[in-house]
């Protein structure tokens, strides 16, 4: 196509706004995926650039799983299309996998593998919201959530808790902010960007509250085996059985087995979810890789010592990081108790001079953090909570190490 100069376009041609769909048009980047990208361009300049932002393990996907892939791409059968909804060796592990971890029992009807944890998300909200139904979504939330539901024709409703509570929403915040279009909760635990991990006691509760309300659940556990310090993240379908027709639970290997560029998630839901969901991926993007597929298998098949492994660093880390934050002044940092992320509040920081600035936002202090410390971090305003900072201790120890060690001299300098 040749390119028109501004110089000879019609005055009547239509703006740049106007070329882009409204709905495409009003979603924003996923803001820990820009950080990340500006921390990996900053180091390929030359720049020792140590990067808190992206939600990845630094562990390579284990081999006995590489292996599996290996073997995939010799067999011409996975060199074309496959089912839809995922091949049914994969459906079936999904169905063993989940029995074995959390409890919940299925049916590979029950199951739609999808291009990762994100399309999974988006399908789910697709199959289920009609334009203007509401989604409650407890914050601080994950930066895709909002936007998928707007996709799907939903309204997002934050609601807002804070380190008071251990960023737990209550049954009763979520009464308060229900209304007559509240069609779907969000719930997630282990939390993205937190590492909140909600008690079996309260798990019960919020679903006992949706299953008396009348409304569905989506449920995110892709953290699910992220917990430390003998913390465990019960299904809530499973704690609440009477649910299961109206919740559809969300995961992936991307988190457990460190395959996140692998692309495989999948959902678990009731059938006619799953068949609309299903019809939905048909047109979409039609099957998952095969080989992505097969590597999935054998990672949920197999045993889950390298995920112990994994989790031991992650606690080592998680335990090293809060305790550096927390001798910050002006910084609050919770412990988290799952995933692989730290969400301290740096309200105590804001207003105050710091290396000759003054940062009246997250946004503006994760600026000069990046810019003076050459430190990567996500500010709170991605998760629906300004005055606070996302960071992920997915990454090696000495790098953590040095990466807070900047940040504690460039803050400490706060006056």
């Amino acid at each position: 196509m040749t390119a028109v100069s501004s110089e000879s376009a019609s005055p009547s041609a239509p703006t740049s706004a106007s070329r882009i769909s409204r709905r495409i048009a009003a979603i924003s980047e996923s803001a820990t995926l820009a950080v990340d990208a500006k921390a990996k361009a900053l180091k390929a300049a030359g720049k020792p650039v140590i990067g808190f932002g992206a939600g990845e393990p630094d562990f390579p996907t284990p081999d006995y799983i590489v292996e599996a892939a290996v073997a995939a791409c010799r067999q011409p059968a996975m060199h074309r299309y496959t089912p839809a909804g995922g091949l049914p060796a994969l459906k079936e592990a999904i169905v063993a996998k989940t029995a074995r971890d959390s409890g919940l029992q299925a049916t590979p009807a029950n199951v739609l593998v999808t291009n990762g944890g994100k399309q999974a998300v988006y399908e789910a909200f697709a199959a289920l919201l009609d334009p203007g139904d509401e989604v409650l979504l407890p914050a601080p939330y994950w930066t895709t959530y909002p936007e998928a539901i707007r996709l799907a024709g939903g309204v997002p409703v934050p609601v807002v808790a804070d380190e008071q509570s251990g960023y737990l929403v209550s049954a009763a915040q979520l009464e308060a902010a229900r209304t007559p279009r509240t069609k779907v909760l969000l719930f997630c635990s282990p939390s993205n960007p937190t590492g909140a991990v909600y008690p079996a006691e309260q798990v019960e509760e919020i679903g006992r509250w949706a299953l008396d309300a009348g409304i569905w659940v989506l449920t995110d556990e892709i953290y699910e085996h992220l917990t430390y310090g003998g913390v465990t993240a019960p299904s809530m379908p499973v704690v609440v059985p009477e649910l299961a027709e109206r919740c559809v639970v969300v995961n992936g290997v991307a988190k457990t087995y460190a395959m996140t560029g692998w692309r495989v998630g999948w959902i678990v839901g009731p059938t006619d979810v799953v068949k609309a969901a299903t019809n939905l991926q048909s047109h979409a993007t039609s099957n998952v890789a095969n080989v992505s597929q097969a590597a999935a298998i054998a990672a949920l098949t197999g045993d889950l010592s390298a995920v112990a492994t994994m989790r031991e660093a992650f606690d080592r880390r998680r335990r090293t990081i809060v305790s550096m934050l927390r001798e910050i002044p002006g910084v609050a940092c919770p412990e988290p108790q799952g995933a692989f992320y730290v969400y301290p509040s740096v309200k105590g920081l804001l207003g105050r001079p710091i290396a000759g600035r003054t940062a009246e936002s997250s946004v503006e202090l994760a600026e000069i953090i990046l810019e003076e410390a050459e430190v990567a971090v996500v500010p709170g305003e991605a998760f629906g909570t300004p005055g606070y900072l996302r960071m992920s201790y997915a990454l090696g120890d000495d790098d953590l190490v040095e990466g807070v060690s900047r940040m504690q001299r460039l803050l400490t300098s706060a006056e």
